[in-house]
């Protein structure tokens, strides 16, 4: 794990231990406000947009999937607007651009209004997620870069928690009263993080470009492996509290309670991971995980009942943030006598995934309106993306061990 936190601390300037704590306080809201809540607040609420009749089942999920597309976007060029401001006033605006989507979508004006703000709410959450952490943890001292990288990221997880706590409250004001309580949330996370963002632009300023890797079939396999995790999360991601609302029939209360569980799972999903790793090895625990992801995956199409299917909401929502740590590890395994390349090799996983992400999620969403709405197509289609990673890894290994003539 100190090989992780080392490179994705980048520069290493140092600032008072307050500044640091409020820093990463900051660090905290953004991940809640760009990820936790700017996407995945979208899950809990596509049951009750489609009941309210703002928008038919097929395009409120493709809504869904405009928030991946402006991750895709933010992801990219986050670095580059930053280059051309500042870190900070990125940051701010990032976080201000979130809560002003949450007002705007509580009137449905269109489906262009609509989808241009959820893709900006992406845009600031993908922007947020390339700067946040590396902004914090380049002023953080070495020896506390792994608990503040953990307590950054397990914002994503609160958010999703707290959005299936809090949407089913706020419903019972409107569907317009639950997108403004979340704008009002929001900004009220963004005031607080407004004056803990520490000062200078480390993050970015001194990042150096690495010579292109050099061909190596096991990295290059696990891009595929990663995008291919993105692809088999999105059934849960955008369809498990639809699944269970309006698929099993039992309502949007209970659906936001696996919600929540997922939320869980999220939160505490990357500390269990990095643990595993540290006992097993980063290889090894990304393969035991596309196995244990497969499985959770398929639950919901096996019809295997309430409490598996509790299990699969937890699971699921552990690796969507778990998984992170667990290729970036690999990353660090695969190039260990190449550590300029590391940085370069993880910038290109996480494009992939972004992308992946994305089209991943339109053409599942394409295929339910196809399908008329066939769930377990859906989720079968994500446990076989599982299967095939775990397939690829497993060959890739084997491939270096015993290379051909």
């Amino acid at each position: 794990m100190t090989r992780v936190n080392q490179t994705i601390a980048g520069a290493q300037p140092t600032v008072r231990p307050t500044s640091a704590g409020w820093a990463t306080v900051a660090g905290f809201a953004a991940s809640l406000v760009g990820i936790g809540l700017a996407r995945f607040a979208y899950t809990p609420l596509l049951p009750a947009i489609i009941g309210a009749h703002w928008f038919d089942p097929s395009k409120a999920a493709y809504l869904g999937a405009a928030n991946l597309a402006g991750y895709l976007a933010g992801a990219i060029f986050g670095r580059s607007m930053a280059a051309k401001t500042s870190t900070v006033f990125m940051l701010r605006a990032m976080m201000l651009l979130a809560s002003l989507a949450f007002f705007a979508c509580a009137w449905p004006v269109s489906f262009a209004w609509f989808f241009a703000w959820r893709f900006l709410s992406g845009t600031s959450g993908g922007a947020l997620m390339v700067l946040a952490a590396p902004a914090v943890l380049a002023h953080v001292p070495p020896s506390r870069r792994g608990l503040v990288a953990g307590i950054i990221f397990m914002g994503v997880g609160v958010g999703i928690a707290a959005s299936g706590t809090l949407v089913p409250l706020l419903l019972q004001q409107g569907l317009g009263e639950t997108w403004v309580g979340l704008g009002v949330i929001s900004l009220v996370l963004t005031a607080i993080a407004w004056r803990g963002w520490p000062r200078g632009d480390a993050s970015v300023a001194n990042v150096t470009h690495a010579r292109r890797a050099a061909p190596n079939g096991t990295l290059k396999a696990l891009y595929v492996e990663y995008v291919l995790n993105a692809a088999g999360w999105v059934p849960h991601m955008i369809f498990l509290v639809d699944f269970v609302a309006r698929g099993r029939g039992e309502g949007l209360q209970v659906g936001a309670q696996y919600w929540v569980l997922f939320g869980i799972g999220a939160t505490v999903g990357p500390l269990l991971a990095g643990v595993v790793a540290d006992r097993i090895g980063f290889g090894r625990a990304l393969r035991l995980a596309f196995l244990v992801e497969a499985f959770s995956v398929a639950v919901p199409a096996l019809g295997l009942g309430t409490v598996w299917l509790m299990i699969s909401s937890v699971i699921v929502g552990a690796f969507v943030t778990g998984t992170v740590p667990l290729v970036l590890g690999r990353v660090h395994e695969i190039l260990a006598h190449h550590p300029a390349q590391q940085s370069s090799a993880w910038q290109t996983a996480t494009v992939g995934f972004a992308l992946f992400q994305a089209v991943a999620a339109y053409g599942l969403s394409f295929l339910f309106s196809y399908s008329d709405g066939n769930y377990a197509l859906l989720f079968i289609i994500g446990t076989s993306a599982m299967v095939i990673a775990f397939v690829i890894d497993v060959v890739a290994v084997a491939k270096k061990r015993c290379p051909l003539p």
